[in-house]
């Protein structure tokens, strides 16, 4: 796995810098004296920036395990213009998830409204999301880029996700929903309890064995926003955690062969 700390620099302007995040790296603080962050990172690298009137503002954020695009507005006019367009739908974002199973439908979208588990049942694990009908509106539109058999994890799909609107965890439960699971997801894979073993235990062998992965396989793979003027799009090829999985390198294909379907 990637060093925890390490990112990339995809693209900058003068208003607006592209980071392609690494997973199990903390896109914000969640405690003091916690573990560094994304945002540390940031601060530290736009330092000359805040010391002329600008700041730090992170446009969308992503979990601890997805790793992928984050995009970062270096003053208050850009964070303001980025912000808005966020919530209006007119920034454009692609995923790449892959998911357990074959999926037959090539194309779908997904229309269920999301709510916070706890207000409609009893949950364990607070931030869990559900599909429940007093939810918010959540519409995901899903292509599938890549059917096959892994050596290994057996059926597997990959998929393009496009997230028409941006609710918590909508790609994952939206899968999940539908019976295909993203792959290493502890909340709505298998069983929640696994994600309370994690938390109590870390990463362990017996995770692995019914996880697969040490994070889900969730990518942020492309974005698109039109700034000033001009149209802006930024892609972010698959992390190598992932492409292992998905390609079916020659290490694994030592095992068995990988077996296409298309």
């Amino acid at each position: 796995m990637t060093n925890q700390a390490d990112f990339h620099i995809i693209a900058e302007t003068k208003d607006l810098i592209v980071i392609d995040k690494p997973p199990l790296l903390l896109t914000h603080p969640t405690k003091p004296a916690g573990p560094i962050t994304l945002w540390d990172r940031l601060n530290e690298l736009l330092v000359y920036e805040k010391t002329v009137g600008g700041q730090v503002s992170l446009i969308n954020r992503l979990d601890r395990e997805t790793s992928g695009l984050v995009l970062v507005a270096k003053n208050y006019q850009a964070a303001r213009f980025c912000s808005m367009a966020m919530e209006q739908g007119a920034i454009k974002k692609e995923y790449l998830a892959l998911v357990s199973g074959t999926m037959n439908r090539e194309e779908q979208i997904i229309n269920a409204p999301i709510i916070r588990l706890g207000e409609v049942a009893e949950s364990k694990i607070w931030l869990k999301r559900a599909i429940h009908p007093q939810g918010v509106s959540a519409m995901t539109r899903v292509h599938v880029e890549k059917k096959y058999t892994h050596p290994l994890y057996g059926a597997l799909s990959l998929l393009r996700c496009y997230p028409l609107t941006g609710r918590t965890h909508q790609i994952r439960l939206h899968l999940s929903s539908i019976g295909h699971p993203v792959i290493g997801d502890k909340l709505y894979g298998p069983s929640e309890e696994y994600y309370l073993e994690f938390i109590q235990t870390g990463w362990t062998e017996n995770l692995a064995k019914v996880l697969s992965i040490p994070r889900h396989a969730l990518h942020s793979a492309a974005m698109e926003i039109f700034y000033d003027g001009t149209h802006y799009r930024w892609e972010s090829e698959l992390r190598a955690d992932l492409k292992e999985l998905c390609y079916c390198n020659t290490r694994l294909s030592t095992l068995s062969r990988c077996s296409q379907y298309e």
